[in-house]
């Protein structure tokens, strides 16, 4: 068996039932939680009976190099030295139901169709059941764990808390499909006056209980030799939940079986370590995200081991973490990564913070937080120096707003770790990143709400040129930041653009818009500059030049403003933008294309304003 792929046969219900019952049969640590209702468990139950196919169950041959920890099925209570012969891969749901509904002598405890927790027994009426023309699933009822059903005034209307009392209501417990004889031996007792109800367990018996009994389940079982991606695929592409599993959830189960509890990692360890309020900026980074920065390096080790060892440059293996290599991570590798990925997301918050991104609120892109921390796990102290710090910089924003990290960036982030490291450490060559990076003129007029991750840049570059408050002259700084009470509104307000019979494409972009706290905000209004500029003075008990002084920081023009020239405005703040963005990628970015707008699909305007 061991040498084959997977194998093929039909196995009685009972003798898969019997595997489940002493652990035999036992679910990999990675299969999520029985969750099945009782009138899909019904459902199964009257299938059987009629001798229709349920499915296929599929399982895993144990005993293999790849080895997951593994646990009974739930209600199964073998001996705590079982090891399974097999692992169940597909048909949990079924099994575990077929097993709690038939074998277990207890309480079936399960939900109902509004996911309430319930717990009972299942059992079948004997004459619905060979109803000629009736509904086989109807036939089967779940009654309360009391055995006794109560109406809204909590009156027991019905009683089968009695062996006899099953007899007398003709009410057949399923816990003894598989061993009724005495059931129907004492039934007979019962009745053994009255030669049709006699005939009725006969033909029950034959009718219902015997299919059970001669039930067999088609089982695909793969080999031992299975690599473990293919045991994940196989099992998500058969899954009948439907749900995807994510690597974490693969990777825990494995580690596991080596006594390594990858969640409790994670937990304590990794979230742990970027807690304090100055690594606010990595609340969302998920497990899966960590997973990919330590494969990242593990498998950029690997091809500089072999580049070493002078393999053939279109020999080496590839620097990636998708979702198989992430697979074949190894536990000796994650240990042996982690602890320099956590210092490197630590790194990765610190330098945001230098390029005013504090929060996750306007964070360009999530995902460029990955290759960033790898980066910065592996260069550690190498990326600390001015020319390193402004490389790093250069590539970072050319990212942001070439948009280069949207959609499928895993291809993205192996490049760029092996570009920027090696940059850092002297190469003459560009990152492919930074050399691929284009950013539009026009892309000024595209950029309306904060899903963009180039309007997101902007803001940033806003608060790094020194963009203060126009009443209190206070910078944007972290504290400040963190409360929160800074966001995007409008320079010439949207009520007044409206009026003016502005065009929305112009007064909604990101040119007309700037970091301010929402009690500025609240003074600007809905009026013209040229008023609300009044209002500010006052506010702020300074003159002209001093609120003057304070808007030019957010690289506006104090005097287009008091004049209500938009159209000026316009211009003269879309040079400046373009002239930090330019600065902040490295590139040259002409102005000849600025005309015709370019399609968005930032159709409208999140921007919070009075």
């Amino acid at each position: 068996m061991a040498d084959e792929a997977f194998s093929i046969d039909k196995r009685p219900l009972r003798d898969l039932l019997q595997q489940v019952e002493v652990g035999k049969a036992q679910l990999p640590e990675f299969q999520r939680g029985w969750v099945w209702p009782w009138p899909n468990i019904a459902g199964l139950l009257a299938s059987i009976s009629l001798s229709y196919p349920v499915g296929t169950v599929m399982l895993l041959r144990s005993g293999g190099d790849v080895r997951f920890k593994y646990r009974p099925v739930e209600g199964a209570t073998p001996a705590s030295s079982a090891e399974p012969d097999s692992l169940i891969l597909d048909g949990q749901q079924r099994l575990t139901s077929l097993f709690q509904a038939l074998k277990l002598d207890r309480p079936v405890v399960t939900q109902d169709v509004r996911k309430q927790r319930v717990s009972g027994w299942f059992y079948v009426d004997m004459l619905k059941a060979l109803e000629e023309n009736g509904d086989r699933e109807e036939a089967i009822r779940f009654i309360p764990e009391s055995r006794q059903v109560l109406n809204f005034r909590r009156e027991v209307i019905e009683d089968y808390s009695k062996p006899e009392l099953e007899y007398k209501h003709l009410l057949f417990p399923l816990t003894a499909v598989f061993d009724n004889g005495d059931w129907g031996d004492e039934f007979t007792d019962y009745w053994s006056d009255d030669k049709e109800k006699r005939l009725l367990w006969r033909r029950f018996r034959q009718e219902f209980v015997r299919p059970f009994d001669l039930y067999h389940v088609p089982v695909i079982e793969l080999g031992q030799e299975t690599p473990r991606q293919a045991v994940c695929q196989v099992f998500e592409k058969v899954n009948t939940g439907g749900v995807t599993l994510t690597v974490f959830e693969l990777l825990t189960a494995t580690y596991a079986a080596d006594e390594f509890d990858l969640r409790r990692h994670w937990e304590e360890e990794c979230r742990a370590a970027w807690k304090a309020p100055e690594y606010r900026i990595l609340r969302e980074v998920s497990n899966t995200d960590f997973l990919q920065a330590v494969t990242l390096l593990a498998t950029w080790q690997r091809r500089r081991v072999e580049q070493e060892q002078g393999t053939e440059e279109d020999r080496l293996p590839r620097i990636g973490c998708k979702r198989k290599d992430m697979l074949a991570l190894s536990l000796e590798d994650y240990r042996r990564f982690a602890p320099l990925v956590i210092a490197g997301f630590k790194s990765a918050a610190k330098f945001l913070h230098q390029q005013y991104l504090f929060d996750t609120k306007f964070l360009p892109y999530g995902t460029q937080l990955i290759p960033l921390a790898a980066i910065l796990a592996l260069t550690g102290e190498a990326a600390q120096s001015a020319g390193a710090q402004q490389k790093l910089a250069r590539w970072y924003w050319c990212g942001v707003f070439g948009e280069l990290y949207g959609g499928s960036t895993e291809t993205r982030f192996s490049q760029d770790l092996q570009d920027v490291v090696d940059w850092i450490g002297g190469a003459a060559g560009e990152p492919r990143t930074v050399s691929a990076a284009q950013f539009s003129p026009n892309r000024l007029l595209t950029l309306r709400t904060r899903n963009s991750a180039a309007y997101k840049g902007i803001y940033a570059l806003l608060l790094k040129a020194g963009a203060v408050d126009w009443r209190t002259g206070e910078k944007a700084e972290v504290t400040e930041y963190f409360d929160e009470s800074v966001d995007i509104h409008h320079i010439f307000p949207k009520a007044w653009c409206e009026k003016a019979g502005l065009e929305p494409s112009l007064y909604n972009s990101i040119i007309n818009k700037t970091p301010l706290t929402a009690r500025t905000n609240r003074i600007i209004g809905g009026s013209s500059p040229s008023s609300y500029l009044h209002r500010l003075r006052k506010a702020a008990e300074t003159g002209a030049d001093g609120v003057a002084e304070r808007i030019r920081t957010h690289l506006a023009d104090p005097g287009r403003m008091a004049a209500d020239d938009f159209e000026g405005f316009l211009a003269d703040r879309r040079t400046a933008l373009l002239s930090h963005i330019s600065s902040a990628m490295g590139k040259v970015i002409s102005d000849d294309e600025w005309g015709d707008q370019e399609p968005s699909l930032d159709v409208l305007d999140d921007t919070e304003d009075l």
